[in-house]
């Protein structure tokens, strides 16, 4: 256990409070700062391919050959996204993953959507920590335009989020959510 408060990555993947005087935060923000030279780079490409392959490198996995993300795409760090085959992902998403981003197969994401796994402490004293959540959009979810997922927040599957839904707690299964905060609204047949 040691070992993971030592590393700021795997304390990142883990959740919670990373303080702000963390000795690890200088490595982070020269993943940062790459992650800004490479979406500069992402957001020129001129192809679809191109787009495949930038986003690749800077999520540091293969982009399937089927998943299809339009630009602008932004990201603040984008190691700590997997995306899943099939998925689309629409114009102007903001995927801020310093606390995980998983995207399963077969996921639609509408324009203008903002996965966002950091928040920060409530106390002053403490407000420039980070609090670190893990967001998963579960297979064939569809989340709708400029919807915002807060941290820890999983989708279920075949789920629809509402357009400029703001979901604070998980959505179960087949079914709708919609509001600020979200709600289920509707239950889906899962056929």
């Amino acid at each position: 256990m040691a070992k993971e408060k030592n590393n700021i990555f795997e304390l990142m993947l883990i959740g919670g409070i990373v303080p702000k005087d963390h000795s690890g935060w200088p490595k982070a923000w020269k993943l940062v700062d790459r992650a800004i030279k490479l979406s500069a780079d992402l957001n020129t490409s001129t192809s679809v391919d191109q787009i495949r392959e930038r986003l690749s490198e800077l999520i540091g996995n293969p982009v399937d050959s089927s998943t299809m993300v339009f630009i602008p795409f932004y990201t603040n760090f984008g190691r700590h996204i997997k995306l899943g085959k099939n998925v689309f992902v629409n114009h102007a998403c903001t995927f801020l993953d310093l606390g995980g981003i998983t995207i399963e197969d077969d996921v639609q994401i509408g324009p203008k959507v903002n996965l966002i796994t950091e928040n920060h402490p409530l106390a002053p004293l403490n407000r420039k920590s980070l609090d670190l959540g893990s967001i998963l959009i579960k297979r064939n979810a569809w989340l709708g335009a400029a919807c915002t997922i807060l941290p820890g927040v999983t989708v279920g599957e075949n789920s629809v989020v509402a357009a400029g839904a703001v979901v604070t707690k998980d959505v179960p299964d087949n079914t709708v959510v919609a509001g600020i905060p979200a709600k289920v609204v509707k239950h889906l047949d899962a056929n």
